[in-house]
């Protein structure tokens, strides 16, 4: 039924819009499901590519009798701050993670990120984020990582040696800044490809067109991210029961010492 559990008939029905090159949207209104839905359970089973129903439904199967019983409740099941409807939160978790993976996270990667997200603090020690997503503190520690690599979360010293892992705008700021370092890297491995294969050459003519795309492309984003940086730090004039959040009071600006307030701008040659 909509909103249960798929069933075998339901994987067959994916596998045959797949083979059909339907997409996940149409896939999932002939299913009565959320597009999140198919979209995960797809990525799950061997991606567009490599879905079979037998073999998705058998792991499905074998990962609940892993599992065992779920408990009765979890801190995304429990009652939840400011009134908020907690299945409402935890669709919209499902698909806020739906959309981070198709956008390149790793799956745990994008569970922990998301659940930093919607926190109103906008941080959690690794043994909240474990408690949180039923993982090990291991597997967080290893989401951390790869997020900190990303420049998408950055530890904090809590009391005593806890550390507690945060997002806030500005690391969406150092992310864009740091996928604009990684283009400026591609445009210079390009033109060093021209001088090497002979400039005027077929192949030299191809990486020279890539050069100038990207190059236009990095010098666009970086000028954009920079334009656009304050919209992060904004914060409403008055938020819902009062509730501040770390750092200045709603409504005030940061002081222009605060951190992750600076930090140069991307500079294009």
């Amino acid at each position: 039924m909509p909103g249960g559990r798929l069933t075998q008939k339901d994987r067959q029905q994916i596998a045959l819009g797949l083979a059909g090159g339907l997409a996940y949207a149409e896939i999932a209104r002939g299913l009565d499901r959320p597009t999140s839905t198919v979209t995960r359970e797809v990525m799950r089973n061997g991606g567009p590519a490599g879905y079979r129903a037998d073999l998705a439904h058998r792991a499905t199967e074998q990962r609940a009798r892993r599992r065992g019983p779920a408990p009765a409740r979890s801190a995304r099941t429990g009652p939840q701050p400011h009134g908020r409807d907690p299945g409402a939160v935890r669709a919209y978790e499902e698909s806020f993670t739906t959309v981070m993976v198709e956008a390149g996270l790793p799956r745990m990667a994008a569970r922990v990120m998301v659940a930093l997200m919607m926190t109103d603090a906008g941080s959690l020690t690794a043994s909240e984020l474990a408690e949180r997503l039923r993982v090990s503190p291991a597997t967080v520690s290893k989401s951390i990582a790869f997020l900190e690599g990303q420049t998408l979360v950055r530890r904090e010293r809590a009391e005593g040696r806890r550390e507690r892992y945060a997002v806030d705008g500005d690391l969406w700021y150092q992310s864009m800044t740091a996928s604009v370092h990684s283009l400026v890297r591609q445009v210079e491995v390009a033109r060093e490809g021209v001088a090497v294969l002979g400039s005027g050459t077929p192949a030299a003519v191809r990486l020279e067109n890539v050069a100038r795309f990207l190059d236009y492309v990095a010098e666009s984003l970086a000028r954009a991210a920079e334009q656009a940086r304050e919209v992060l730090s904004t914060r409403p004039a008055a938020a819902p029961d009062g509730i501040t959040g770390p750092g200045p009071e709603r409504g005030q600006e940061a002081p222009a010492d605060a951190p992750g307030t600076r930090g140069a701008a991307v500079r294009h040659p």
